[in-house]
């Protein structure tokens, strides 16, 4: 099969080490791909959540949250996951103060669509102004006092410290704490109206590359370093450690278990427009 008679899957992940790592042999044809050719872009994530809604690639990196608004376009690989386990996004702060003293405060959030923001919701509700920025942009923001606190995903969970930054609460520990769950961040979504046939395998090839990672750690995580802003070898390595395991080669049952309950809770909150069945593929 020549590369003109091959199937192009447009893929969009985030420029961090997990993700990095999980499309590693996608990206740099350490697996055979059939008939499908894979591009790649990487945007942040909240970017990603909003080009989902105009369905602009065939496989997307997205968040569960903004899933939730999503799946009359996408369905939820069973493979790909982000899951926090008693660990996830975090509410840092210049000084220590508690989860009350959040409340009337401008709390930095990386994009409404989040699942981080989802649950700061579901702890706070309206009970504080909530500002958007970029991501990698909110630690800086913090110690540098424009607001009050500020909600952090992926590698700032092991950095903000070296900003002499403080630790209000960590939304993977509320949590776990209150449903008994992991915390299920990020998924992987692939576009409805490819058809089940061509779903289907392309679940398998990025179960594949995830699956290669695991297997080739050494070669992936060189790979994903590339991305780990400010992480070593060692933080880069503890990093995609806490957010690409076993439930990401198959949400299994208490991930998919997980899944509803966020979405239950998010409806129950007003947070979310409708009722959501996740369906998944693979």
């Amino acid at each position: 099969m020549t590369e003109l008679e091959k199937m192009d899957i447009h893929v969009g992940h985030s420029p961090d080490p997990d993700d990095a790592f999980m499309f590693h042999a996608l990206a740099n044809d350490k697996i055979d791909t059939g008939r499908y050719n894979f591009t790649h872009e990487l945007q942040d994530i909240e970017t990603l959540n909003q080009r989902a809604f105009s369905g602009e690639l065939e496989l997307t990196a997205v968040s569960l949250h903004g899933y939730a608004h999503l799946a009359d376009k996408y369905a939820i690989c069973s493979c790909g996951a982000s899951m926090g386990d008693k660990y996830g996004p975090m509410v840092v702060a210049k000084s220590e103060m508690s989860v009350d003293d959040l409340k009337g405060k401008t709390i930095a959030i990386p994009g409404k669509l989040t699942t981080a923001f989802l649950t700061l919701q579901l702890l706070l509700g309206d009970q504080a102004t909530y500002v958007e920025h970029p991501f990698d942009e909110i630690l800086n923001l913090v110690e540098r006092g424009e607001v009050d606190a500020g909600l952090i995903i992926h590698e700032g969970q092991l950095t903000y410290g070296d900003q002499g930054l403080s630790l209000v609460i960590d939304m993977g520990v509320w949590w776990y704490e209150e449903t008994g769950l992991p915390l299920p961040l990020g998924a992987n979504a692939i576009r409805r109206d490819l058809g089940r046939e061509v779903m289907e395998e392309v679940t398998v090839y990025l179960k594949q590359s995830i699956q290669y990672g695991l297997d080739h750690r050494e070669d992936a995580l060189a790979y994903a370093m590339k991305y780990g802003r400010d992480l070593d070898t060692a933080k880069t390595d503890k990093f995609v450690g806490m957010y690409v395991n076993d439930w990401t080669l198959d949400f299994g049952e208490v991930g998919r278990k997980a899944v509803a309950e966020l979405m239950k809770r998010g409806f129950e909150a007003g947070i979310i427009p409708h009722k959501v069945d996740v369906d998944f593929i693979g």
